[in-house]
């Protein structure tokens, strides 16, 4: 047998059989099973309908007639040669499904299941005479297949024992015959010499008195329409299908997942970077840090002794300058390093509060922060009241 892969390029190989090709093969692989001649039946029918909707029944009632099986033991195709208003011209071919199974089992064990199955002679066809009726002689398996074709559908099949040239002019003649009784003008077909019968190509050419056409292996191959895939194996396809798209779904979504894993800890590492290098720019910042601390320490305990707002006849002067009258007395002044308090007294409460508010309004006081007790009412109505003042 004959196979062809495509990879970026065609390759076609020569292979022993099938279990050499199942070896080469994956289940993702687009695999098309063209079968020989001798596992099919190919008719060619004259049916008196034009509409589509009727040929899949009269299609199978004529099978029924030539097959010896039921139609549940096999699977049919066919494909519409020509149509006039008279009625419809139809290529159909089926094969035992038993058969196949036993074909195909190398690719069937191992989950090869194809997308198509077809007939070599058809794909042959297609390739070299897909407008006119053709004469295709090629080697297949043993024995030497002679196939004609009308606008590349395959109408009638015939086999040859050997390839002496004088059997070819003993049966060709008479398979010609056979398929001018069945409708098909074989007067000047296209005659399609396989390359490896060279030998024969002026036997052939004396027999139908028309030159004949040498043809090899097609690369790529024509695509035909006909599909002889069994209803079982379709659902197998079908099941295989759904699960490599959910595997290529959860693949992509496991992609994601890692995906986002990956960028998480890639935030992780970098917010880790940025934290050490934090720590390092304290760590050397920290000797001025400490500098800047301990210069600000002195400063604050200094601060009484240096700064004019602290000197406590300066505090006085402030003091007096914020009492809203006469009215209102300072008795006793205490001024330490880190608190001043004023004991006074008022004439009533509201000049209390009123001396609390401009002391801490005044400009030159807003160093300390003060703050005012409840005045203490005397008995001849006037208030005493403490007010004390810590540094900001």
């Amino acid at each position: 047998m004959r196979f062809a892969e495509h990879s970026g390029a065609w390759e076609v190989r020569g292979l022993a059989g099938l279990e050499e090709a199942a070896e080469l093969l994956r289940p993702e692989d687009d695999i098309v099973l063209a079968l020989p001649v001798d596992l099919v039946l190919a008719q060619r029918l004259r049916l008196p309908t034009t509409d589509p909707g009727e040929f899949a029944d009269m299609v199978r009632i004529q099978i029924e007639k030539a097959m010896p099986y039921s139609t549940e033991e096999m699977t049919t195709d066919s494909e519409i040669i020509s149509q006039t208003e008279e009625g419809s011209i139809i290529s159909a071919v089926a094969v035992h499904n038993e058969k196949l199974f036993q074909l195909a089992s190398p690719l069937i064990s191992r989950g090869l299941i194809p997308s198509q199955v077809t007939v070599y002679a058809g794909a042959r066809a297609a390739t070299h005479a897909a407008r006119e009726t053709a004469l295709l002689i090629y080697p297949e398996n043993e024995a030497i297949v002679c196939v004609i074709t009308e606008e590349g559908k395959v109408s009638f099949t015939g086999t040859l024992e050997s390839a002496e040239p004088w059997q070819l002019q003993r049966d060709l003649p008479q398979l010609a015959l056979s398929a001018e009784l069945q409708g098909i003008n074989t007067s000047s077909p296209q005659i399609l010499l396989d390359e490896s019968l060279f030998a024969l190509r002026d036997t052939v050419e004396g027999i139908f008195a028309t030159s004949a056409e040498l043809i090899a292996v097609e690369v790529p191959p024509s695509e035909t329409r006909l599909n002889l895939l069994p209803a079982s194996w379709r659902h197998r396809r079908e099941q295989l299908v759904r699960q490599k798209e959910w595997r290529k779904r959860l693949l992509v979504a496991g992609c994601a997942y890692a995906g986002l894993l990956l960028l998480f800890f890639a935030y992780l590492l970098i917010l880790r970077f940025q934290i050490g290098r934090l720590d390092k720019k304290i760590k050397n910042d920290t000797p001025r840090t400490e500098f800047v601390k301990a210069t600000e320490a002195r400063w604050k305990a200094l601060a009484p002794a240096i700064d004019p707002h602290y000197y406590p006849i300066e505090v006085i002067l402030h003091l007096f300058d914020s009492l809203p009258s006469q009215d209102v007395r300072i008795t006793v002044f205490n001024q330490s390093a880190r608190q001043i308090s004023v004991d006074g007294e008022a004439n009533s409460a509201a000049l209390a509060y009123q001396f609390a508010d401009k002391v801490k309004k005044n400009p030159d006081l807003q160093t300390f922060q003060f703050e005012l007790g409840a005045p203490r009412i005397l008995p001849n109505d006037h208030a005493q009241f403490r007010l004390e003042g810590k540094p900001r």
